[in-house]
């Protein structure tokens, strides 16, 4: 089977070789950041106006496949972060093996699982519910983990929580409420809507690399401390499918639902990791410590995308 580049990662990509070599500084970052909490606040909006109520109401009875979802990103995830912290100082550099950390922390993405379990012909709306359900839940547990467990990497206060409530909560429930309004609306310009999506997350990403050219960062960094970060990144994946196929088995979960288990409870959210990254860590450490999640997030792209073709009904 052939992959195609998808042009998301292509874009994630340019935006962090960009920023690193001709990054914005001055009076222009100062308007990128501004402009990238914008963008992330109407993301959120957004994903609130397209969650439909009867989707919720119907992947809501589904309760053993939330429950497995929410303690394989909060639970089980957090357990792989905390081990990997062995690995500082040998294979991982601090700032990354933070990095690694944060990305065990963060809540599972949306979109990506819910497409996956469609193409897969897994249960969608239990997709839809458990993914949402962890990015609310993940504003709040989120930083709590982090707090407990990056204590001394992170700077999390009583400011802090108010800035991600307000960025990402806030806005999503505001979707929501006005999803009677706009609903037709967003439903038509679906399309365009995703495009700004994900040129929001391309747009945090080059704000976080230029923080990070500004600070230099990457003149203490090896290509070998990258590719050891992949590689880790690569192993969590895999672990992380692994037990998401194990327990859905031991569940005894119907194979819908463990489809949607698997890319749900695999997959971590760079819409969600990123915004509350910038809020928690400094500024020139940004870019080193979502670096891990942006290696994650595309080995889940290109992995979520050849599971789910081998698993349509039709492949069957």
């Amino acid at each position: 089977m052939r992959l195609r580049p998808d042009p998301f990662i292509v874009a994630l990509l340019a935006a962090a070789v960009i920023a690193s070599f001709v990054p914005a500084t001055g009076t222009a970052l100062e308007v990128l950041k501004q402009a990238a909490v914008v963008a992330i606040g109407l993301l959120f909006f957004l994903y609130g106006a397209r969650l439909s109520t009867a989707e919720t109401i119907a992947g809501l009875t589904r309760w053993r496949l939330h429950l497995l979802i929410l303690s394989t990103t909060f639970v089980v995830f957090p357990l792989l972060g905390l081990a990997t912290r062995l690995l500082e100082g040998n294979l991982l550099k601090p700032s990354l093996a933070a990095g690694v950390l944060l990305l065990c922390l963060v809540p599972s993405t949306v979109q990506s699982c819910v497409v996956y379990t469609r193409i897969a012909g897994g249960n969608v709306a239990g997709a839809v519910v458990s993914a949402s359900m962890s990015n609310l839940i993940g504003v709040f547990l989120t930083p709590a983990l982090v707090a407990l467990l990056m204590a001394g990497d992170a700077r999390v206060d009583a400011g802090a929580i108010v800035r991600i409530v307000l960025q990402l909560f806030a806005p999503f429930v505001l979707g929501q409420l006005l999803r009677p309004l706009i609903g037709r609306f967003v439903a038509r310009h679906d399309a365009q809507l995703k495009r700004f999506d994900r040129s929001s997350i391309v747009l945090v990403v080059f704000v976080a690399f230029s923080e990070g050219a500004e600070a230099h960062i990457w003149s203490e960094q090896s290509v070998w401390s990258v590719l050891a970060v992949a590689l880790v990144c690569a192993v969590l994946l895999a672990v992380a499918m692994g037990w998401t196929v194990l327990i859905g088995r031991v569940a005894g979960l119907p194979r819908a639902d463990r489809i949607a288990l698997l890319f749900c409870g695999s997959n971590k959210s760079l819409a969600s990791g990123l915004p509350i990254a910038s809020v928690l860590f400094a500024g020139d450490d940004v870019a080193l410590i979502v670096l891990p999640l942006m290696l994650y997030h595309q080995l889940q792209i290109i992995t979520g995308a050849v599971l789910a073709k081998r698993l349509t009904p039709a492949a069957d």
